[in-house]
C-alpha cells in the first residue's frame, strides 16, 4: 500500500474514534514526525503510521484501556492505575496491533513509549515522541521554539531538553511522574556527557 493510501485510511479510522481536538493533534503528529523522519533518514511510512495511531486508545475511558492492556498480556504499573494520562499509550500499541493490524515492532514500539520514552531508544520512537511534543497544534510552551529547532538537528538532545522540561513542569505542579521517564532522562543525560565531555 503506497504512503498516500495508508494516509488516507489511517485518518478516515482515527476520525471515527478520536474527538476533534486529539483528531487535529494526531494530524499535526502524523505531519511533523513524517518531516522529522526525512530530515532523519528514517523510514517515512513508518513515522506516519506511528504518528497517526499514537493516541488511537487516548479516547476511551481508563477502565477500558486498562481492560485493553490486561486481554492483551501487557503489565500495568501503579503509576498508569493512578494517572490515566499515562495508560494509552500500552492500550494504544496493543490496538495498534490487533485492531489497526500493525505487525512492525519499531511501528508499535513508537506507540508504547511516546509518553515516557525509554533508555536507548529507536530514532522512530524519538521522532514520534518528540513529534507529540511539538506538533505545530501544541500550546506554545516556554522553550518550545528551541526544541522545535532542535528537533530537526539532533534528536538525543531534543530529547534530554524535552524530558528536563517535563520533569519540571511535572515537579512544579506537584504531580506524579512514571518512573520511566526520569530513567529516559537520566539514559539521555548521560549520554551527552559521554559524548560531549
Amino acid at each position: 500500500m503506497k504512503i498516500l493510501e495508508i494516509s488516507h485510511k489511517l485518518r478516515k479510522e482515527m476520525k471515527l474514534v478520536l474527538n476533534a481536538d486529539r483528531f487535529d493533534h494526531t494530524l499535526g503528529v502524523a505531519y511533523t514526525a513524517a518531516n522529522m523522519a526525512a530530515i532523519h533518514d528514517v523510514s517515512i511510512e513508518k513515522a506516519i503510521i506511528a504518528g497517526y495511531l499514537h493516541d488511537c486508545a487516548k479516547n476511551l475511558d481508563h477502565e477500558e484501556q486498562m481492560k485493553i492492556c490486561k486481554k492483551y498480556g501487557v503489565e500495568i504499573t501503579d503509576v498508569e492505575r493512578r494517572n490515566p494520562a499515562l495508560i494509552h499509550a500500552k492500550a494504544g500499541m496493543c490496538l495498534a496491533e490487533h485492531k489497526y493490524g500493525i505487525e512492525d515492532d519499531e511501528i508499535l514500539g513508537a506507540i508504547r513509549w511516546h509518553t515516557t520514552g525509554h533508555p536507548g531508544m529507536s530514532d522512530l520512537e524519538k521522532i514520534v515522541f518528540i513529534a507529540d511534543f511539538i506538533e505545530p497544534n501544541r500550546k506554545p510552551l516556554q522553550h518550545m521554539s528551541e526544541i522545535r529547532k532542535l528537533a530537526y538537528k539532533n534528536l538525543d538532545k531534543c530529547m534530554l531538553f524535552i524530558l528536563s522540561d517535563t520533569l519540571d513542569y511535572l515537579k512544579n505542579i506537584d504531580k506524579e511522574c512514571d518512573d520511566m521517564t526520569a530513567k529516559t532522562y537520566d539514559y539521555y543525560l548521560e549520554k551527552d556527557k559521554t559524548n560531549n565531555g
